[in-house]
């Protein structure tokens, strides 16, 4: 009996191992995100697609993060792709856990991409982009000018410095949210982590789910402690804890005006704000 048990064991242990090393190419260190907060654990799935690995809540309907590993070869592969705004479900998930098209309809939301649809270096790449498991209920106006702005500053970071590991993913804050088609979860905030490994510096851009142009800037050590997800296992505290100045978005329409962020500024978040993270799905 303890020989079965020793067996069903390391099969397990074996199969976990198989899952996290299975697109080790988009993680720094090809360290896997780790959750810290349990209640986020249930009905979760990681994705790994070519341009991006994502790990899914069927809870939420969404992914819980999106992780990327950005580089100046990629993008220039990247450049010229038509668009195909080609967006549908994930087959590699249960209709009872995935979101449909039909949640999103007359909705009043974007399908917002979490990985972005301009960083993927070929058209099979652009397609898993894509799928609903990438995409959040995204407020248009955040979605179409901060949001936007953020992700053309972090390219043109990128194309300047040659490579970032980015990790994007959504907030749910407070106890009273919303849901579309009954089903899918509305973030009431979305971040953007950033590494980059050759300079050892890090930092992340949080952004209300609403229309303006107002986004704080924080350092990895209190993006984590705020969504309960060690988005970089491998990388050192001193790293986590300094926060790295970040590009100013550039939203197309903008020009380079930045209005409201604070580059390199770390924002002070109460313990209270920090406790209130994680919405009544997870409670």
């Amino acid at each position: 009996m303890k020989f079965r048990s020793f067996i069903l064991t390391s099969l397990l242990s074996l199969s976990f191992s198989i899952q996290a090393a299975e697109c080790p190419q988009h993680f720094a260190g090809g360290q896997t995100p780790v959750i810290v907060n349990q209640k986020l654990a249930p009905s979760t799935r990681e994705l790994c697609n070519q341009g991006f690995a994502l790990l899914h809540s069927g809870i939420t309907k969404t992914a819980l993060w999106s992780a990327e590993h950005l580089t100046r070869e990629r993008l220039n592969s990247a450049r010229g792709l038509t668009r195909t705004n080609s967006f549908h479900p994930d087959d590699n998930l249960t209709h009872g856990e995935r979101a449909e098209l039909k949640d999103y309809a007359r909705s009043g939301y974007d399908r917002g991409h979490m990985a972005p649809s301009g960083d993927m270096p070929s058209a099979s790449a652009q397609e898993e982009s894509f799928s609903l498991s990438n995409v959040i209920p995204q407020d248009p106006n955040n979605n179409r000018n901060l949001h936007e702005g953020i992700e053309s500053a972090v390219r043109t970071y990128v194309k300047d410095k040659g490579e970032l590991y980015v990790i994007t993913g959504p907030i749910f804050d407070g106890s009273s949210l919303q849901r579309i088609g009954g089903r899918v979860l509305v973030p009431t905030h979305v971040f953007k982590a950033i590494y980059d490994p050759s300079r050892h510096v890090a930092g992340a851009y949080i952004e209300n789910n609403a229309p303006g142009m107002e986004y704080q800037a924080v350092t990895i050590a209190e993006l984590e402690k705020r969504i309960g997800i060690n988005l970089f296992p491998g990388m050192d505290q001193r790293t986590k804890d300094n926060g790295m100045k970040l590009p100013a978005p550039t939203p197309h329409g903008y020009g380079n005006r930045s209005e409201g962020g604070h580059e390199g500024h770390t924002s002070h978040v109460s313990a209270a704000q920090l406790m209130k993270t994680i919405g009544y799905a997870f409670r």
